[in-house]
């Protein structure tokens, strides 16, 4: 079982971005996303890992008070992708390292949302 600062697998391309857990949470998240819906998981990791900052419907950065989280002490952009109707991952980019760490998966809307 992951935990987390473990990698979201798989490994990333050479020149990639490395995509890795940063709270438990968003690991056991994760894994109830790709439960419930497997395709669209994967295609959430192959759109944050190759391009973290693309903004389209699925893909854009948080506003207001969740616009930055602290991870590892690094103040980084979040971002959100719309797996689901419901189903969230939050992700924050950390452009120095190529690391984008998943701070929140879920397959309703996050907590900090309501």
């Amino acid at each position: 079982m992951p935990k987390r600062k473990d990698r979201v697998a798989p490994p990333p391309p050479k020149d990639g971005w490395d995509f890795r857990y940063a709270t438990s949470d968003a690991v056991k998240g994760w894994e109830q996303i790709c439960s419930a819906a497997t395709a669209n998981a994967r295609v959430a990791w192959e759109k944050i890992t190759s391009n973290p900052k693309n903004r389209d419907s699925r893909q854009h950065p948080l506003k207001g008070t969740l616009a930055y989280r602290s991870v590892g002490g690094v103040e980084m952009e979040q971002w959100q992708y719309e797996v689901t109707a419901g189903g969230r991952i939050w992700h924050c980019i950390d452009e120095n390292k190529k690391i984008i760490w998943m701070v929140d998966a879920s397959v309703g809307l996050p907590k900090a949302t309501e």
